[in-house]
């Protein structure tokens, strides 16, 4: 099956990099869930007799959702929705969901064009070769193997960008206003001792009963008085994911209200709080937030065994070539260090002087502690072929070129590390489902949206 993953965020220098620092909340969109509409097309053409060839379905400010959109993203979702066995919905309910995806997705690019958003090529192909290699492809592959999974490179491009425009918006509107500081992430560590929680999976789904912030006391009656019903319906055996899509007011609905695979650090606050403590299967009582009434589903969890990793602890010394020194310049100066390091001088000292690696050379080289994963391959590859105290020959990598002592190897216990890291996540997710939903609606309450259907 064809994988897609968005971007990690992007590490410090000589780790491994793939695009733009986009958050891990916000990086993992299935091929399944792209979009296939064109969000900006605004016009309707007329056949030889005059004939309008296209209709509206709903005016978004400046722009439309035209009705062949709608159609053609209702189709291909129902599609989807059947291969994975879920009943659908009645066919104007599904058309609504769509539409209303449709919607919010323009006023989320519209709004990334006002502030000056663009995803320029380097950034795309750079995406496309990731989405390659996690299919065992090179990049000049994809096109044929897109082909064979039935979708059209330059449409695929072309909403890949579309959705990395909405990731970056998202970044720039939410994640980045969040902060954690160390003493929120002591206490929920608190909060969380003696808990596996963190350390295990969940496959956590939901439906949201909308709540406006001006609602009146008449109409938070009314959502309450809906979730309670379909508590009740689920209860009684209703099938979930299809009163997801039919009454769902949050992002997940057309995926029947299924959030997918989460960490216990990755689950929204409202999730965290309840997800734990349900059975398999078992589904929460109606609960409010400030996006309104949420039935929460456990269906599945997994994990909560501790983290073993294989770390080294090395250090190196980096330089570059420029106007004045080639590569091969470059290659003979680090030959003649190396020599003077084998003949007993301080490794710290020299790498103090002459490294140009601006975040290890004042450590005198050192780079800690690493786990598998966090340098580039070239870098890594050499690290893990010497052994302990060996000093490396000069190797180039992108940053440059390096000679690399390993001074130690460890199988480490990262399980709190590990925690803590997730902890911050856990604390920035839980403000980010929130403020996600928030700024969605808000997005959506500012606008000037005419449907047309």
């Amino acid at each position: 099956m064809f994988q897609q993953q968005h971007p990690r965020p992007a590490p410090t220098r000589f780790q491994v990099t793939d695009l733009n620092g986009l958050p891990a909340l916000l990086a993992s969109l299935m091929l399944a869930l792209m979009p296939v509409s064109g969000a900006f097309a605004q016009s309707r053409e007329l056949s030889s007799s005059g004939e309008l060839l296209d209709g509206i379905a709903a005016i978004v400010n400046e722009g439309v959702v035209l009705k062949s959109e709608l159609q053609l993203e209702t189709r291909r979702i129902a599609e989807r929705l059947k291969a994975q066995n879920t009943q659908l919905p009645p066919n104007d309910v599904l058309l609504r969901q769509v539409l209303d995806r449709l919607i919010i997705q323009q006023l989320q690019l519209q709004r990334a064009e006002n502030v000056g958003i663009k995803i320029s090529d380097e950034t795309l192909n750079l995406a496309l070769a990731n989405i390659a290699e996690r299919n065992n492809v090179s990049l000049a592959e994809l096109p044929a193997l897109l082909a064979r999974e039935g979708v059209d490179y330059a449409a695929y491009r072309r909403e890949l960008r579309q959705q990395i425009t909405i990731d970056q918006l998202r970044q720039r509107d939410v994640l980045q206003r969040i902060a954690v500081s160390p003493r929120e992430v002591d206490a929920f560590l608190a909060r969380q001792e003696g808990k596996a929680n963190l350390r295990e999976d969940f496959l956590v789904s939901h439906i949201l009963i909308p709540v406006s912030s001006t609602a009146q006391p008449a109409e938070i009656e009314t959502a309450q008085k809906l979730a309670d019903e379909l508590h009740s319906r689920i209860l009684a055996g209703e099938n979930f994911a299809k009163l997801a899509l039919t009454y769902s007011s949050g992002q997940q609905a057309l995926e029947g209200g299924s959030l997918g695979w989460l960490k216990g650090g990755e689950l929204p606050s409202i999730f965290a709080d309840i997800a734990p403590g349900l059975p398999k299967g078992g589904v929460s009582e109606p609960v409010r937030n400030a996006s309104g009434f949420h039935l929460i589903r456990l269906d599945d969890r997994r994990g909560g065994e501790p983290i073993m990793e294989d770390q080294t602890h090395a250090r190196h010394i980096l330089m570059t070539t420029n106007e004045v020194q080639d590569d091969d310049a470059v290659r003979q100066k680090l030959l003649a260090i190396r020599q003077r390091i084998l003949g007993g001088e301080d490794f710290s000292a020299v790498a103090k002087a002459v490294s140009e690696d601006p975040q290890s050379a004042i450590e005198g080289g050192d780079l800690g502690w690493t786990a598998p994963g966090n340098f580039v391959p070239q870098f890594e590859k050499v690290m893990n072929d010497l052994k302990v105290d060996d000093i490396s020959e000069p190797f180039q990598t992108q940053f440059g070129w390096h000679i690399l002592q390993v001074l130690e190897r460890r199988v480490y216990d990262a399980t709190a590390d590990k925690q803590r890291q997730e902890a911050v996540l856990a604390i920035r997710n839980s403000k980010l489902g929130d403020e996600a939903e928030l700024w969605t609606r808000r997005l959506r309450d500012e606008a000037f949206v005419e449907i047309r259907i």
